[in-house]
């Protein structure tokens, strides 16, 4: 008898161990159901229509670029992938409604919860692209302090990044965000 007690201590102990080895998911905003997968080929193609448009910028005087969310996506993964502390993990990029939509994991501890962040963007005075934070919900956590700059800076970081050949003598015009798709004009200067 005795010793089916020091078993069961030893198992509920181990059972115990393990689970803080572990992370706890305790929920937050739903995530896609279908959840954008990383592509390096988009990374290539949102290159290769960069360089299109700078060509026909230089042609035209006009530049138009269309991003959609596996792009971004997939360059925002690869963006906090270069962080060795990133604020979120496993970024999904949504573009809908006029909005932009960031969701992803957010890990405080060993517990784990979705995070939504909702951006606009539009243009700033000198024509460039201007991402502000509309609204965040980190689930059950509250919004860390700073939560405008930081968020704002690491989104304005990622996304005006592949955008840095062409903002260069380019002054945006409009910037429309609907049906998965981000679409940029603007005029060469």
């Amino acid at each position: 008898m005795k010793k089916n007690k020091i078993v069961l201590s030893l198992f509920l102990l181990s059972l115990l161990l393990s689970s803080l080895a572990c992370t706890i998911f305790i929920g937050g905003p739903e995530y896609p159901a279908n959840p954008i997968p990383f592509s390096p080929e988009a990374l290539e193609s949102l290159r290769t229509q960069i360089e299109q448009a700078m060509i026909a910028g230089a042609e035209t005087g006009v530049i138009t670029l269309q991003i959609n969310e596996t792009q971004l996506t997939s360059y925002l993964i690869l963006k906090l992938q270069e962080r060795t502390n990133p604020p979120f993990t496993d970024p999904q990029v949504l573009l809908r409604n006029g909005q932009m939509q960031v969701l992803g994991k957010f890990q405080r501890g060993i517990f784990v919860a979705n995070l939504s962040i909702l951006l606009n963007v539009t243009i700033d005075e000198f024509g460039k692209p201007k991402i502000e934070v509309a609204s965040a919900d980190f689930g059950p956590f509250p919004a860390p302090e700073g939560l405008n700059s930081a968020i704002g800076s690491l989104i304005d970081e990622a996304f005006t990044g592949p955008l840095g050949p062409v903002a260069t003598g380019f002054r945006l015009e409009s910037i429309v965000i609907a049906d998965g798709l981000m679409t940029l004009s603007g005029r060469v200067k």
